[in-house]
């Protein structure tokens, strides 16, 4: 497995914060086999831990591979399960985040992610907008999920995450920013689409959309995309971490696995905010007063 690092010594800042190790899970699931995908997650897990990293991220549906259709009910994990508590001792004092099918209460099944620290579950993210367009059939086989909300980390702050799609919508974004997020994060499963030109044009739209929310949420952005073949499709990989000033402080190499290692400095948060307050003077009453409006003329109410 091709491996890219850009690890450096911790230091402090001066603030007194430290500056944090995030690991980019860029792996190939295998489709509908949780047991092997299980083992190499342990494997990049265990290679982050030698590198020092405080968190690492995998892609959507990490432990299932994407086109999983029917098999979803012979796929899908609790959060609360063993295979899952595996990867949760395994990552030690470390933070996890992975994707899973999700079987809730009820037989609901969800395209879900899931955020571990000090050997327990912190948060879980259910996937609110399932593309059922073009190559994408999602809604046919999930529930969607009915919150996009943030979650308190011991250290890496207010975090959020967002699944492939919901990175595509500005309610989410506008969202997270009211959340008042530190850290937001994406895990998708983007497959290569305009490859007519010199850069993936989806690769290139991944990579702005997370530049601008960046510096409009004030916040650092981890993308994690997943690489490899599915039903005919190359997933593109190319998973970033973007400074909150809108710069890019690491990128896997596109197409191929990788475990890419980043070092990025909670200071820069406070700098940011202090140049562009932009969080703190959003007005979220009025955008919640003008959304009834708009609700109203749109039912004719």
């Amino acid at each position: 497995m091709a491996s890219t690092s850009r690890s450096q010594d911790r230091t402090e800042d001066t603030s007194g914060g430290e500056e944090l190790r995030v690991a980019l899970g860029q792996i190939s699931p295998v489709l509908g086999d949780p047991r092997r995908n299980l083992t190499l997650h342990l494997e990049q897990i265990e290679a982050a831990r030698r590198q020092q990293a405080d968190l690492i991220v995998f892609p959507e549906l990490s432990l299932t591979g994407y086109f999983v259709r029917d098999m979803v009910p012979e796929v899908a994990l609790s959060p609360a399960g063993p295979q899952v508590g595996q990867l949760i001792e395994a990552a030690g004092a470390g933070s996890l985040v992975a994707g899973l099918v999700e079987e809730a209460p009820g037989h609901r099944f969800y395209n879900a992610a899931f955020f571990a620290e000090g050997g327990r579950i912190v948060h879980v993210h259910r996937k609110v907008y399932l593309p059922t367009y073009g190559l994408f059939d999602e809604r046919r086989y999930f529930a969607a999920g009915t919150r996009v909300e943030a979650f308190e980390t011991a250290r890496f702050g207010r975090v959020g995450i967002l699944i492939c799609e919901d990175f595509w919508h500005l309610s989410a974004a506008a969202l997270m920013q009211a959340e008042e997020v530190d850290l937001l994060i994406c895990v998708a499963n983007s497959p290569a689409r305009g490859v007519d030109v010199p850069k993936i044009r989806t690769a290139e739209t991944y990579e702005r959309v997370a530049k601008t929310y960046a510096q409009l949420i004030g916040a650092t952005v981890i993308v994690v995309n997943r690489v490899g073949f599915e039903d005919g499709l190359c997933f593109w990989g190319g998973s970033m971490v973007v400074g909150p000033d809108g710069h890019t402080i690491a990128q896997a190499p596109m197409f191929d696995e990788s475990l890419t290692m980043a070092t990025f400095d909670p200071a820069e948060l406070r700098r940011q905010r202090l140049i562009a307050p932009l969080a703190r003077d959003e007005r979220l009453l009025l955008t919640i007063e003008e959304l009834n409006r708009i609700k109203q003329r749109r039912h004719g109410q």
